[in-house]
């Protein structure tokens, strides 16, 4: 396994997805569309519950507050087993809330609002802080534990780093699929980063016992070897996760769903960086020291 002599390979792979999915950001920015699709909760708005009383379809649902309201993406997510639905869009005023609920009840004679929640931009902001506080204080931790763990900081800092590349392929899945960022989204972030960390975790730790097997400027064979010897275990244990959040992606419902999407994407590239970057990059940064 020649994961070493490959590392440019691995690097710009990694390098192509990630320039697709920011990309992604202003192109969706000029189009006018946001840079990432942010749920109220992020950017503030207006959240209805509306009985609709009956049968119906989301796309009339839709149909009649983008008429009504002008916005050109509301996000209108079906109750499950009732026949209610949540709308979340941007903050509307008591006018337009009076005609929107006026659409609906001609539409459907059962129909009516629920609930209406108006959050605002200032809670919206505490949330983007604490957001990338959360992400921030999990990957300093980790830092410190994997450089006290190995007495290495080139291990805590190629892991760091290969977490950095399993962030930024979620944020460019965001931005490409235009997934709503919203509290799940803090979830599923910091569930690919302890998903990524502990494979890194395994492959460092054979990486440590096998070093003294090794001559001293062996780092090459060192690396492939260790990473031979614990790849199946890696696999094996994201295989065993991407099946339970396959199925529930599959049979879940639309909010499962933008939950689980990232997750699979996530976890497969968390086993691709922990087995194939964070390695590479353990590698550059040793070798590097001892030719300087």
């Amino acid at each position: 396994m020649n994961i070493v002599q490959r590392r440019k390979t691995w690097f710009t792979i990694s390098i192509v997805i990630i320039m697709i999915g920011l990309l992604a950001m202003p192109i969706n920015a000029i189009l006018g569309r946001g840079a990432l699709n942010f749920d109220v909760q992020f950017v503030g708005g207006t959240e209805i519950q509306i009985g609709i009383g009956e049968d119906f379809d989301n796309n009339d649902v839709s149909s009649i507050i983008k008429e009504i309201t002008g916005q050109t993406a509301p996000q209108v997510q079906r109750v499950l087993g009732k026949d209610e639905v949540n709308v979340k869009l941007k903050t509307i005023d008591a006018e337009v809330k009076k005609s929107l609920e006026g659409a609906i009840v001609a539409k459907y004679p059962s129909g009516k609002f629920l609930e209406v929640n108006t959050v605002s931009a200032t809670i919206s902001s505490e949330m983007q802080q604490t957001a990338i506080l959360a992400v921030f204080i999990a990957c300093l931790a980790m830092l410190i534990y994997i450089t006290i763990r190995f007495k290495d900081w080139k291990s805590g800092v190629s892991a760091i780093l290969s977490l950095l590349h399993d962030v930024l392929i979620v944020l460019g899945v965001y931005a490409l699929l235009r997934i709503p960022v919203n509290t799940s989204f803090i979830a599923a972030i910091l569930t690919i980063l302890g998903y990524s960390i502990n494979n890194t975790i395994v492959i460092f730790d054979r990486i440590r016992e096998n070093r003294n097997a090794y001559r001293r400027n062996d780092e090459q064979n060192l690396v492939d070897n260790s990473t031979k010897q614990t790849i199946g275990r890696s696999i094996n244990t994201s295989l065993t996760t991407l099946i339970t959040i396959t199925s529930l992606y599959i049979l879940g419902v639309a909010s499962i769903r933008e939950f689980a999407l990232p997750i699979i994407i996530g976890i497969v590239g968390g086993t691709y960086s922990s087995i194939f970057i964070s390695t590479s990059l353990w590698y550059v940064f040793n070798t590097k020291k001892k030719s300087n």
